[in-house]
């Protein structure tokens, strides 16, 4: 057996550099690079490995809880066919990641993790940045990435590399199991030689399976379909994943069912397609949340069922409602008591569409369906013009002006990049997708900091489209330093800063609540109350941006936002614009509802009576056995 003596952070990039994805006959190198930050955990393993294969490209971050959202962003750009490398030293530097692969996992991501770790001889024990225990000397820090994870290892010993890839790669291309994996590295381990075996470093192609539904449960899924007198298909980010958007346009075409979207499946129909009819849920529109409200059966392809999903398990009032859930992964295929088909998004709607044949939804139903569609059109039109129409004036424009006018010039092929604070609400509703991946929202962790980092993983995924950020200064203010990034690696990004003067959606929340906005403020403290309820703290976040490398501007109308955007798409670099919009003019819920809870005794009034509506609203929850 032919070998080759390298180091193993040498035959890990090697390694790394053969693995490819295959899928309907489509081929593609899975790692794009590596992304990160060196210290005395990974400098002389992973970072002289890299510095030998310069076609293994390095991008290096400000923070390395931005290099796995990086990562994170430009897998779900991909479809999960392609994704980057993260490398971190031990201890900071490590556990930094955490919160990136928590987002990973949840969002069902691939994402490898190659944290530093301490020495494996010991001897030199404790060891700058080493977590010590009493009871075990087999534990560190990087044990944190356990439950955040779908497949951790410890590498000891630079023969256990040969087992421990193919398990990693089993993970990342699995369709129902994908997530982060972490490989944590001890930095004595990755500096030391091995003769390893030529065939590690063969190419290999992994193949990205479509799962078949079984015969059975795709007979009951056809069965309760041909029975259904108001049915309502939710979309999930499945749908994406699998590139099912024409499977799906033909199923709903040929039996007339509506659609909703959750926030990670908006997209999978064009916004002016006759059957859709917006955002499902929590952060719903008034089209998709009244025909849920009286759906006798929900046909969820590639949802998990979270509470914005489901309003909290309010959504689906009527007494009979019967699921049927489309998934890859079985876990979320037998939610909320429906029928399951395990299976692929696209192949299941393609064996529905041809199983169902000569079903059609009844003539009332469908004009119900056009009503309501109609009148959800008119109402987002009306929001993008929302304070205009009011007022007339050119001040402050309302955060939907400022959603309308970014659609607008973002056009076909702009891409939309949030994930935190009051705009995914605004922007599930109100967002107008015209083709799949046009909406990137990061909803399953809702992770601020994401989105500067996650926007330029999406433009490193399709460098051809434009893509705009839309973020607050809450959000803002915790991963301002990859815009250094940005300009580094000449990823040209547009970013649209919301000053909210702190945080406008909890703050939102809070006096919903009865607390009126307490602790959500960016205020000076008031020596006499002791709070920060003083004046408001200002921060020049255009001359920050603009120190960072950015191009940056400050937009005071709807109509000096609209130049700016205009300029931003005529310059080759990322671009900072800051508005500050009227935080009086919302976007109704459109009867929906979340669950948060409510102090249940208190001395303060106002939080009684929020208590009061709370278990009102509550009676309305149901469990879907």
């Amino acid at each position: 057996m032919k070998t080759r003596r390298m180091t193993m952070a040498q035959a890990l990039i090697q390694f790394l550099k053969q693995q490819h994805v295959e899928r309907d006959g489509r081929e593609h190198a899975f790692f794009a690079g590596m992304v990160g930050i060196f210290g005395h955990g990974n400098v002389g393993g992973i970072g002289q490995a890299l510095q030998q294969n310069p076609d293994f490209p390095y991008i290096l971050v400000r923070n390395e809880q931005a290099g796995v959202h990086l990562a994170a962003g430009f897998a779900k750009a991909s479809n999960r066919l392609r994704t980057y490398a993260c490398t971190s030293s031990i201890g900071p530097g490590a556990t930094n990641m955490i919160t990136g692969a928590a987002l990973a996992t949840i969002n069902r991501l691939p994402v490898l993790l190659l944290p530093g770790d301490i020495f494996a001889r010991r001897n030199v024990a404790p060891v700058l940045q080493q977590l010590e225990s009493a009871s075990t000397q087999d534990i560190g820090v990087n044990d944190c990435f356990k439950p955040v994870s779908r497949y951790w290892d410890r590498i000891y010993r630079p023969e256990q590399l040969i087992t421990a890839l193919p398990e990693a790669m089993r993970v990342l291309t699995s369709p129902s199991d994908c997530g982060a994996v972490t490989l944590a590295l001890p930095q004595d381990v990755q500096a030391e030689a091995y003769d390893y075996p030529e065939e590690l470093f063969a190419k290999r192609v992994w193949l990205i399976r479509r799962g078949e539904p079984d015969r059975v449960s795709l007979a009951r899924a056809v069965e309760a379909i041909r029975g259904a007198k108001r049915p309502l298909l939710i979309a999930g980010g499945g749908v994406l994943m699998s590139e099912a958007t024409q499977a799906l346009s033909a199923f709903v075409e040929k039996t007339g069912i509506p659609v909703a979207e959750t926030q990670a499946g908006k997209g999978s129909l064009a916004w002016n397609h006759s059957q859709e009819l917006g955002a499902m849920g929590a952060t719903g529109s008034l089209a998709a949340n009244r025909l849920a409200r009286d759906a006798d059966l929900v046909i969820g392809v590639g949802t998990r069922y979270s509470d914005f999903t489901s309003a909290s398990m309010t959504a689906f009032q009527n007494p009979n409602v019967r699921f049927v859930n489309i998934n890859t992964a079985e876990f979320d295929a037998y939610k909320v008591g429906a029928i399951p088909v395990v299976a692929d998004a696209r192949v299941a709607l393609e064996r529905l569409t041809a199983a169902v044949n000569g079903y059609k939804v009844g003539t009332a139903y469908a004009a119900e369906i056009g009503d309501l569609k109609a009148r959800w059109d008119a109402e987002v039109e009306r929001l993008f013009h929302l304070k205009r129409r009011e007022t007339g004036d050119g001040g402050k424009p309302a955060q939907s002006e400022v959603i309308g006018a970014m659609c607008e010039v973002a056009g076909e092929r702009g891409v939309l990049v949030s994930a935190a604070g009051s705009h995914p609400g605004d922007l599930h509703k109100l967002w107008r997708t015209g083709a799949p991946n046009d909406y990137h929202m990061e909803y399953g962790y809702s992770c601020m900091g994401y989105e500067i980092p996650g926007a330029m993983g999406a433009k490193l995924a399709d460098p051809s489209r434009e893509v705009f950020v839309f973020v607050g200064d809450g959000t803002y203010l915790m991963m301002p330093s990859e815009i250094v990034t940005a300009v580094q690696e000449g990823i040209k990004i547009i970013i649209v800063l919301v000053d909210n003067h702190g945080f406008a959606s909890i703050g939102g929340l809070s006096r919903s609540l009865g607390q009126g906005g307490f602790g959500t403020g960016y205020r000076l403290r008031n020596r006499e109350s002791g709070q920060l309820d003083g004046e408001v703290l200002n921060v020049d976040f255009a001359a920050n941006a603009r120190s960072l490398g950015a191009h940056a501007v400050r937009a005071a109308t709807l109509e000096e936002l609209k130049r700016a955007l205009e300029e931003a798409q005529s310059l080759d670099r990322t671009s900072v614009i800051v508005v500050e919009t009227d935080v009086s003019a919302g976007v109704p819920g459109y009867e929906s509802w979340w669950d948060v809870a409510v102090a249940e005794v208190s001395e303060m009034e106002s939080v009684r009576e929020a208590r009061a509506r709370y278990e009102e609203a509550r009676q309305r929850e149901r469990r879907h056995l």
